[in-house]
């Protein structure tokens, strides 16, 4: 799953709640807060554009996202390539 410059991170959701997307590197530090908020029961799809919190460019390298839902947690690699 290598992107440049961007990436979609798609999900489906079983019922309404609150989400919590977060962006992290390979290091466990928080690199970006994607999405926070509420969302309704079914796809839904975020787009990352390699950016930190401050809008800058992240470095090539191994990133993960967290995605929270009620008390559903998923992680997943994403790789960054330049």
């Amino acid at each position: 799953n290598p992107f440049n410059p961007s990436t979609t991170i798609s999900y489906s959701l079983k019922n309404s709640g609150q989400v919590d997307l977060k962006i992290f590197d390979v290091a466990g530090r928080l690199v970006r807060v994607l999405y926070r908020g509420s969302e309704t029961a079914g796809q839904h799809e975020k787009v990352w554009l390699g950016r930190d919190q401050a809008g800058r460019a992240v470095a090539t390298g191994v990133y993960f996202y967290r995605l929270q839902a009620g008390a559903d947690v998923e992680t997943r690699r994403m790789l960054l390539a330049k």
